[in-house]
């Protein structure tokens, strides 16, 4: 940000720096899959994620290596209603532990497990903990404020704090990019938001509260009514609308959906593909597209996850999800288990040989196909 740059302005510059994927990259990419040493169509989903891959890195042959997680935590006022299975407490515990040193390497989550798997860089940013974290070399300082206010009385952030969330988000992703990472994972940890995730969610795609609240960490039904309800209130104060996605974010949001906002954002901007993890990162992307209607291009959803109203979310966006492994915890856990599958998209499609090039009888057939 330049001396007289405004966080308003430079958001406004960020959001139209989101450009179309390459449609002359993906045209070439699609004529080079009819012609590898397969049958049409044989490697399924992994065809179209190439293609999509080949947009966003501007090459029929793309070629991307790093990859890395951008964990943002944050809680939320509304807890105090009793919407979650777990108390708030968890959030910090959880960061310590996003942190901790173990004897596998730095990380004791599950987030920390399958990224050390898959070669994917875990990168933890605190802009919404209702506690004082201590200093850790590996912790992004990024505070807005400790927590939301609670969304069922009243708007749980103001824009300025929403600008504030989003802006650190990118400058997160800016450094991940500058660390080698081509696919982006935004992840998030906070007690409490798959109510806000509901709640944006909602009143973005215009649904009834009950069509899109889940079980969240797994409350039972009496709770999950009472979640619902407490949406409901929420979306009934009346302060927010879909054509405001900023507003929304503010009204009806998180400082870590507003955070992985900005992550999403500057990755396109950056030209790098955003692996989606699930619902509550399915909700910052509505206010995200809403935004930079380009941002679609970059984004591949990792699987579906078990929360009532990602399908919908998904559906709006028209992606369809990599796998179905029934996950719902969040921390981007499914976007990085997605990781490999979207390196192996990419390598077929830049290392498979044609029937010409390999000499394989049938490129007759595929030329006329």
């Amino acid at each position: 940000m330049t001396h007289h740059e405004q966080p308003s302005d430079r958001l406004d510059t960020l959001i139209r720096s989101v450009l179309p994927a390459d449609r002359a990259a993906m045209s070439a990419a699609r004529e080079r899959q009819g012609q590898l040493t397969k049958p049409p169509g044989a490697l399924g989903l992994l065809e179209d994620l190439s293609v999509r891959l080949a947009g966003v890195f501007g090459t029929p042959r793309p070629h991307p290596a790093g990859s890395a997680v951008i964990v943002a935590a944050g809680d939320h006022g509304v807890v105090a209603e009793g919407v979650s299975a777990f108390p708030p407490e968890v959030t910090p515990a959880m960061v310590a532990n996003f942190l901790a040193v173990t004897p596998a390497g730095p990380g004791g989550a599950a987030v920390n497990a399958i990224a050390r798997t898959v070669g994917t860089r875990v990168y933890v940013a605190d802009v919404g903990v209702n506690a004082d974290l201590p200093d850790h070399p590996a912790l992004v300082q990024a505070k807005v404020r400790r927590g939301t206010r609670n969304l069922r009385a009243e708007s749980a952030l103001t824009r300025d704090e929403v600008t504030r969330a989003v802006l650190a988000g990118a400058d997160l992703a800016r450094v991940a990019v500058q660390d080698g990472a081509d696919l982006i994972v935004p992840g998030e940890m906070g007690i409490g938001n798959t109510t806000p995730a509901a709640a944006v969610t909602a009143r973005m795609l215009g649904l009834d509260a009950r069509d899109v609240t889940g079980r969240g960490t797994g409350v039972d039904d009496a709770t999950l009514t009472h979640k619902a309800g407490v949406v409901t209130d929420a979306l009934a104060r009346g302060a927010s609308s879909a054509q405001d996605p900023l507003g929304v974010m503010a009204d009806l949001g998180g400082l870590e959906l507003a955070f992985m906002l900005g992550v999403m954002l500057q990755a396109a901007a950056l030209r790098r593909a955003v692996v989606l993890d699930g619902f509550v990162e399915g909700s910052a992307a509505l206010v995200g597209v809403a935004l930079a209607p380009n941002l679609a291009d970059y984004l591949f959803p990792a699987g579906v996850c078990a929360e009532r109203g990602h399908a919908a979310q998904l559906a709006h966006l028209q992606l369809t999800p990599m796998f179905d492994l029934g996950l719902r915890l969040g921390e981007g856990t499914g976007g990085v288990l997605a990781v490999p599958l979207l390196l192996s998209a990419a390598a077929t499609l830049r290392d498979m040989q044609t029937f010409a090039e390999a000499g394989v009888p049938g490129s007759e057939t595929q030329d006329r196909s």
